[in-house]
């Protein structure tokens, strides 16, 4: 038989037994769809934690203060001290020590109560300089963000988070209204765009002010010249090692400290984030794609015993074709088509379940899900291993029924 012949036959075969071979091809269907699906998940994941951790600044380094040790011995956390001043934080911007450091913002932070006539907000109130916004990669869905004259002036101006705004002024446009902090009247000059949330923090509940507003008129008492974190923006994602090295030494030398293990801050960067995050997400992706696998390998024990049903039923023409001269390996090549055939059908099916699904999922489930072409491939060369791998036996079992008895059997 020419091959052509052999897919005729096997086709024939397949389509007289519709339903039989239907809840075969389920089997691989769910397999394969699922295995895509799984796939995209873990891809659509990493992709979501690669944008948040991005969201809150690009190529961006923090450097907090260390811990403070009171006199009874006990070691606050790290943050706690008041290590880091606005003067650190201008030195990093110096291109002859820090040539890989693109802009520098300070943050100095508090908590207050923002009054509006009878309404009221307590929330995060911010002292920062005019780079913030790009350091932060935030933008502004109205008015303007503080400016370094503003910051040289200790003008009362305040950005407000979008969050905030509505909070005080629900949807009236904030620009231009006051607000009143620790008994100071502050105009609103802008408002951020939403940025949604950063762990448990929403990055949209905050009201930012010039650095030296903050630190003469919010804060004072002696930590008026500290600042809670210093935000470096690396030039590049590829500078990024070398600007928190150099940041690190450059304050190491300010801090008059010898060793990095005596450091009074710390310097860490989104880049760790990103391979913790995707590293947990690529476990997961492995750990559900396993699970997928197994109702693959369930599929495939079903298409052998369909295949050893198909064997049985088809002995006598086993025979006839054998003694009318065909060759065992026609009569295996007989199976394994038709077996191919079952896992195609199943893994050309679970692909476009797997897309379609993959399409409508993330509106019910709200989650991103990254259709992977290299997956999609993958799976209708696995669906067809499948049917080739769990059809040797059967075929093989075929190809050895000898003629005679073949005839003989009722």
């Amino acid at each position: 038989m020419t091959w052509t012949q052999t897919l005729h036959t096997a086709w024939s075969a397949v389509r007289s037994h519709g339903l039989r071979s239907t809840l075969t091809i389920l089997g691989i269907l769910i397999g394969i769809a699922a295995v895509i699906l799984t796939v995209g998940l873990g891809l659509g994941s990493q992709k979501d934690v690669s944008a948040r951790i991005n969201s809150l600044g690009s190529n961006l380094l923090i450097v907090t203060p260390g811990s403070t040790t009171s006199a009874t011995g006990i070691r606050g956390g790290f943050g706690s001290n008041t290590t880091l001043k606005r003067s650190d934080a201008v030195a990093l911007t110096s291109k002859q020590d820090a040539p890989d450091i693109a802009a520098v913002a300070p943050e100095k932070s508090t908590q207050l109560s923002l009054v509006n006539g009878t309404t009221n907000w307590t929330t995060t109130v911010t002292g920062t300089t005019a780079s913030w916004l790009g350091v932060r990669a935030r933008q502004l869905s109205a008015g303007q963000f503080v400016t370094d004259a503003q910051d040289a002036a200790r003008a009362d101006v305040v950005v407000l988070g979008a969050d905030t705004a509505t909070q005080l002024y629900g949807t009236t446009n904030a620009v231009g209204r006051t607000v009143t902090m620790n008994n100071v009247e502050f105009t609103v000059i802008g408002v951020l765009s939403k940025a949604g949330s950063s762990s448990s923090t929403s990055l949209d509940d905050m009201a930012v002010v010039p650095l030296s507003t903050a630190a003469e008129q919010l804060v004072g008492g002696s930590t008026r010249d500290a600042v809670n974190r210093i935000y470096i923006e690396a030039a590049s994602a590829g500078q990024l090692s070398g600007a928190s090295q150099e940041a690190t030494q450059l304050l190491l030398n300010l801090h008059s400290i010898t060793s990095a293990s005596n450091a009074d801050f710390t310097v860490s960067s989104q880049e760790s984030l990103v391979s913790t995050a995707t590293a947990v997400a690529r476990t997961l992706t492995v750990l559900l794609t396993g699970i997928a696998a197994l109702s693959l390998l369930v599929g495939g024990i079903g298409v052998m015993n369909i295949m050893l049903v198909s064997v049985t039923e088809r002995t006598r023409e086993i025979g006839l074709r054998k003694a009318l001269g065909a060759p065992p390996w026609a009569i295996r090549r007989q199976f394994l088509v038709e077996a191919s055939i079952l896992g195609l059908a199943g893994g050309l099916l679970g692909c476009l379940l797997g897309v379609v699904s993959a399409n409508t999922l993330p509106k019910l489930l709200n989650s991103t899900i990254v259709v992977s072409g290299v997956a999609v491939a993958g799976s209708v060369v696995i669906a067809v291993a499948i049917g080739l791998v769990f059809g040797v036996y059967p075929a093989t079992r075929a190809a050895r029924l000898a003629p005679i008895d073949a005839l003989r059997s009722e």
